[in-house]
């Protein structure tokens, strides 16, 4: 059964919910956290799979994006889920933390809650916010988690980093021999070879445009896999362009 319930409005804290959930699975296990768009299988009663995985669990993570509280009509109807949730959590004695998603979330305003849910304000909240250093702030829950249910078995080894994002970002100044990058690229390098590339590449003098648009004095480039090259360019090029674009001033 799950021990961490992770609870949350569709349309203000959905993405934040998945990222939650995809950590605190990866480090305690599946089968430890409960989402409801993943936990409830298909043709299953929700209702009583909501209820009997949060009466069996031991924490709630209340994700409270911006526009939490602009809910308020749902949140003053008791057949709302998301405040059914937390009611039940207080009634179940769950530790009950708010997750206040991004940077313009503020602290809770009892005034702005059903009294049923006014404790909710008093509670001490975590910050969270999934456009900036999201890989230490799902870890950094993911340890309160721990704090909070020293039952659980973390199945990550001490300093194991997180999985990383298939992409890979560099900047790479001159070089020298043989370099060899995978995913996303950006820099100068003298002397190179590009093979089956997508996506922006810059290489040697002058500046090459890759499937992009561009404005060089008065030509515009625009159009699928188009490329455009200026300055100094050795060998040869082969392009297959599709219908081109027209400039933004002209769109109506």
């Amino acid at each position: 059964m799950p021990h961490v319930f992770i609870n949350y409005r569709t349309g203000d804290g959905e993405r934040t919910a998945a990222l939650l959930d995809q950590e605190l699975s990866r480090r305690f296990g599946q089968d430890r956290v409960f989402r409801a768009s993943r936990s409830i299988t298909p043709g299953e009663a929700y209702p009583e799979v909501l209820l009997t995985a949060l009466r069996h669990s031991c924490v709630l993570l209340a994700v409270v994006g911006p526009d939490w509280t602009n809910f308020r009509s749902r949140l003053q109807d008791p057949d709302d889920w998301v405040r059914k949730e937390i009611e039940a959590a207080f009634e179940c004695g769950l530790i009950v933390v708010p997750v206040l998603d991004g940077r313009k979330t503020d602290r809770l305003n009892k005034a702005a809650m059903p009294p049923e849910l006014a404790r909710l304000a008093d509670l001490q909240s975590v910050p969270f916010d999934s456009t900036h250093d999201t890989e230490a702030g799902v870890r950094r829950i993911g340890d309160l988690v721990a704090e909070l249910v020293p039952e659980l078995r973390d199945l990550i080894q001490p300093g194991e980093p997180s999985p990383k994002s298939t992409s890979v970002h560099n900047s790479i100044g001159d070089v020298s021999g043989t370099s060899v990058q995978a995913g996303d690229f950006s820099g100068d390098v003298g002397g190179t070879i590009v093979k089956n590339s997508h996506g922006a590449v810059h290489t040697g003098s002058g500046s090459i445009y890759n499937n992009s648009r561009h404005v060089s004095g008065d030509r515009y480039i625009s159009g699928t896999g188009t490329t455009y090259t200026e300055g100094d360019h050795h060998g040869d090029v082969h392009q297959r362009f599709g219908e081109p674009e027209r400039p933004q001033d002209d769109r109506r």
